[in-house]
């Protein structure tokens, strides 16, 4: 399945087009120049130091579809000089399954791509998927987490129409924080 999913967004008046596809072996060396962001590894959990951490992600990547447990992509801005484009982040969609009502999404952002609208647009991509393709089983109704103090990940979340559901209390040491759970319902 996760070959032939390749999901597109087209150029907006400010921002280029994107490419959403599973994730390849090939986009460690990218991976890895992304996680240099220390902005990024405050709201992530996974380590991607080096070229065999970016390996072990992406294989665990290409194993969350070969289960269908968690679809992640790979967003790719389209540029000219570039033919696959250039990694900008990534959404996922995690836990969707048949005759399951509920799923939950995650996206990250590189640090060239913020404050351009790239996270919103591809999760907007994300969702739309997600319920077309998971909405005939029973899919009614997408979840979204983020800390409450990533105000940025709460702005996505707003621009891609997830409505604030409520306050979740902090559960250390995986979430130390207080957290905020959108929901985006099918329809």
């Amino acid at each position: 399945m996760n070959d032939a999913v390749i999901l597109r967004v087209s150029a907006t008046p400010s921002a280029p087009a994107l490419v959403l596809r599973p994730w390849r072996l090939q986009d460690a060396a990218a991976l890895v120049d992304a996680y240099r962001d220390p902005h990024l590894r405050r709201w992530t959990s996974s380590v991607v130091d080096n070229a065999a951490d970016a390996a072990r992600w992406l294989r665990s990547q290409q194993e969350g579809w070969a289960t269908g447990e968690r679809l992640d992509f790979a967003v790719l801005e389209e540029q000219p000089h570039a033919p696959d484009g250039r990694l900008s982040g990534s959404v996922v969609l995690k836990e969707a399954a048949p005759g399951r009502p509920w799923a939950e999404v995650g996206y990250w952002t590189a640090a060239h791509a913020r404050g351009r609208g790239v996270a919103a647009r591809a999760l907007e991509a994300l969702t739309g998927w997600a319920f077309d393709t998971f909405g005939a089983t029973g899919l009614e109704r997408l979840e979204l987490l983020h800390q409450e103090d990533n105000l940025a990940s709460c702005r996505v979340a707003h621009k891609a129409r997830y409505e604030l559901d409520r306050i979740l209390p902090a559960a250390p040491p995986v979430f130390p924080r207080e957290g905020h759970l959108h929901v985006r319902h099918a329809g």
